[in-house]
Order: structure tokens, then C-alpha cells, then sequence
């Protein structure tokens, strides 16, 4: 009986201490996975850039289409730069510096994201290019690790910005208000409107004016070299789908993340485990997406099996994380909540992320009758 309550005692004073460490140094566990992120990203994009880029005629039809794609940039961040001023000015009058700030954060690093990952792709196509004269493989290899680029890069920056502002906050204050986060995803909402919308608008108007001239008025085939309208219709691709979507991922993930910081405050007042948890699920979701990227490995011809392999191995990682995360600060629940009932909303949201690749993979592969018929 004796060694029994001491072996229950020192077990439960083992785990808050245990409690008490992760959630205190939540914050800067946050922020250390944002910047791995971050530089496995930049690790990725020195492995594209020391492969070979072709021949001239290659290199020349690039350089057409980043020279277009960074001059529609630079006026578009030149216009948005106006109007975040403006915004910053009011949000520094009407609410405070913190405020401001954040909003000037998260607009600062959504704009990164954009031009990271126009960056990246522009350099990465005409590698992957080179690279399918040698077959699929190396074609996809070097494919996947551009778009990997941007995702780390998006990811990092954004879990790095959230953790880091609010890390400053609570440097102000041990129990910061969480409205200047808020402002801080309104940044990167302003940037990622501007984004999608100019950059789609772009891209539409240049991919339908030139099928019309080319295809309509003058036979010549769709994204043929011959037609001059195809640089613009490929800068448009550029700066709406790879610039655009960028800044609207780095948009959804901050928003995601400070939408949850902020109901867990609302909903359970001073509870730092709370806090943390979205925080840690973040930082534990960064390192298993770089693990889970080692086990895209393509046999034969069916991409799809490669990225299923990549996705399910992140999912099953993440789920070991997501486990020992909640029930460590959660081991007996959450007001009323069980820490399995927190575990199984995990998990489903783990089920509907891959729910969502196999209906996209069935509504646009050639293999389903969805898109035969």
C-alpha cells in the first residue's frame, strides 16, 4: 500500500513538472519548429538551384517570364505598401502600438511568402524541365521539392510570426491580450486579397486573350512558343497560383492559428496549456511534414502513390506527436473534456485533410470516371 501512493505521488509530480516545463517554453518550442521549417525550405532551394538549367533557348524564355513576373510584383507591392501605411496609421490612432504592429507583421510576412515562393517556382520550372529529359523521376523529384519550398517557407514563417509576436506580448505583459494577434492575421488577409485577386485577374485576362488570338484567330496550339501572349499568360500562373496562393496560405494558417488562441482564451480565461496546445500542434505538424517529405519516393509512373506515401507516413508521425502533446497537458481532460475526445478531433481533422486529396484526386484524374465522362 505504501509503495503504491509513493509511486502515484511521485508520478503525479513528475507530470506537472513536466506540464510546467512544456508549458512554459511552449512559445519558444513554437518558434525554434517555425525556423527549422524555414531553413529546411532554404536547404531545399540550394538543392534545385545547383542542378543544370538548360540550354539557352530555355534560359531565355525564363528570364522573359521572371523578369514579367517580378515587374507585375513590384507594382502590386507598391500599391499595397500605400495602402498598408494608411491602415497602420489609423490602427496606431484608433487602438494602440502593439496593434499596429502586428498588423505590419503579418503583411510584412505574407508579402515574403508571396515573393519566396514566386521566387522559387520560376527558378525550380525550368530545372524540372531540364530534368524530364532524363525521365519522370528526376522531373518529379525536382518538382516536389519546389512546391516543398514554398510550403516550409509559408508554414515556417507563419507559425515563427504567430509565436514570435505573441512571444514579444507576453515579454509586455504575463497574460497578453490576444487582440494584436488578430491584427496581425488582418495583414496577412490584406496582402493575400490583393494577391489572389490581382494576380487571378492577371493570369485570366492573359490565358483568355491569348487562347482567343492564338487558338481562335490564328490556329496556333495552346501555350505554343510562337505566340508571344503565352509569356504573359505564364506570368500570370506565376504570380497568381505560386505568388497568390503563397500569401493566401500563409493567410489561412495565421488566421487558423490565432482563431484558435483566441476562442481557447474566451472560452477557458488565464488557461496557458490552452495556449500552448494550438501552439505545440503547430510546432509538432512543422517537423512531421519535413520527416513525412522523406517518404515521397516515386515507383514507376503513378505520381499519386508517391504522394499518398508522403502524406499517410506525415499523418501517422503526427498523430504519435498529437497524442503525447494532449496527454501531457491534458492528462485528466479539459474542463469536462476528455483528452481522448481532444485526441479524436485531431485525428479527424487528420481524415479530412486526406479526405480532401482523394476527392481532388478523383475529380481530376483521368483514371475516374468523373472526369472520362
Amino acid at each position: 500500500m505504501f509503495i503504491n501512493k509513493s509511486k502515484g505521488k511521485t508520478e503525479r509530480k513528475s507530470n506537472g513538472m513536466n506540464l510546467s516545463f512544456i508549458t512554459n517554453y511552449a512559445v519558444e518550442a513554437a518558434i525554434s519548429a517555425g525556423l527549422i521549417s524555414i531553413l529546411y525550405g532554404l536547404y531545399l532551394s540550394l538543392v534545385i538551384l545547383r542542378k543544370p538549367m538548360g540550354d539557352s533557348k530555355m534560359n531565355a524564355i525564363a528570364d522573359a517570364i521572371s523578369l514579367g513576373a517580378n515587374a507585375f510584383m513590384r507594382i502590386q507591392y507598391m500599391v499595397i505598401s500605400a495602402i498598408g501605411i494608411v491602415i497602420f496609421a489609423i490602427l496606431f490612432l484608433v487602438f494602440n502600438f502593439q496593434t499596429a504592429l502586428g498588423f505590419a507583421i503579418g503583411a510584412f510576412f505574407s508579402a515574403l511568402a508571396g515573393v519566396v515562393g514566386m521566387s522559387i517556382a520560376v527558378r525550380s520550372n525550368i530545372r524540372c524541365a531540364e530534368a524530364a529529359k532524363s525521365g519522370l523521376s528526376p522531373a518529379f523529384s525536382l518538382a516536389f521539392k519546389g512546391g516543398a519550398v514554398t510550403g516550409f517557407l509559408v508554414a515556417g514563417l507563419a507559425l515563427a510570426s504567430v509565436a514570435g509576436f505573441y512571444y514579444f506580448l507576453k515579454t509586455q505583459d504575463s497574460t497578453p491580450s490576444l487582440f494584436p494577434l488578430i491584427a496581425l492575421g488582418f495583414g496577412g488577409s490584406l496582402i493575400s486579397v490583393f494577391a489572389r485577386l490581382g494576380g487571378g485577374i492577371y493570369t485570366k485576362s492573359a490565358d483568355v486573350g491569348t487562347d482567343m488570338v492564338g487558338k481562335i484567330e490564328k490556329g496556333i496550339p495552346e501555350d505554343d512558343p510562337r505566340n508571344p501572349g503565352v509569356i504573359a499568360d505564364l506570368v500570370g500562373d506565376n504570380v497568381g497560383d505560386d505568388a497568390g496562393m503563397a500569401a493566401d496560405l500563409f493567410e489561412t494558417y495565421v488566421i487558423t492559428l490565432v482563431a484558435t488562441m483566441v476562442l481557447g482564451e474566451l472560452t477557458f480565461r488565464q488557461n496557458q496549456e490552452v495556449l500552448a496546445f494550438p501552439l505545440l500542434i503547430g510546432a509538432v505538424s512543422a517537423v512531421t511534414a519535413i520527416i513525412g517529405s522523406w517518404f515521397v519516393r516515386i515507383r514507376g509512373k503513378n505520381i499519386m502513390t508517391a504522394l499518398y506515401q508522403g502524406l499517410v507516413s506525415t499523418m501517422v508521425i503526427s498523430l504519435i506527436g498529437f497524442w503525447w502533446i494532449t496527454n501531457t497537458l491534458f492528462p485528466e481532460g479539459l474542463s469536462g473534456i476528455s483528452s481522448l475526445s481532444l485526441i479524436i478531433c485531431l485525428v479527424i481533422g487528420l481524415i479530412i485533410t486526406l479526405g480532401m486529396v482523394v476527392i481532388t484526386e478523383y475529380f481530376t484524374s483521368k483514371k475516374y470516371n468523373a472526369v472520362k465522362t
